[in-house]
């Protein structure tokens, strides 16, 4: 995922860290439904509250000093150049509801993705509203 250098500002980062987020999840969300019916298979999903709760505390620490500060999570780490990675984590409700009922199951990943694409196309739409422009995520 290679993204052109128009970080002009927090706000802007904090945009295109949420859209790589929401690609990155909607990989791992697509995971789930074509892999279901292999055995063995284990559901995985981004923690998307514990990325969420990283980027208010961003927010609010922005607001306070004007300086955005993103801390490592245990499954969130930032690098350089605005890199970050996320670890997929294993789904334990999502197992559980694939063991007992497949049809339940897939109908859930569906709308996590449903709302994960949601997420993605609002936060595009607010960086074109910002930056006039939106950048090309691969």
């Amino acid at each position: 995922m290679n993204l052109p250098l128009l970080v002009t500002d927090n706000i802007t980062e904090l945009l295109i860290k949420i859209i790589r987020f929401t690609q990155m999840r909607q990989q791992v969300l697509t995971e789930n439904l074509d892999n279901f019916d292999r055995p063995g298979f284990v559901p995985k999903d981004l923690m998307a509250g514990e990325f969420s709760d990283l980027l208010n505390d961003a927010l609010n620490e922005h607001i306070r000093s004007r300086r955005l500060m993103l801390r490592d999570t245990e499954n969130i780490k930032f690098g350089v150049n605005g890199s970050f990675e996320v670890r997929p984590i294993e789904d334990r409700d999502a197992k559980k509801l694939l063991q007992e009922n497949p049809e339940e199951y897939l109908e859930l990943q569906l709308n996590k993705l449903f709302e994960n694409s949601i997420n993605e196309k609002m936060t595009k739409e607010l960086l074109k509203q910002k930056e006039g422009i939106i950048p090309i995520l691969e």
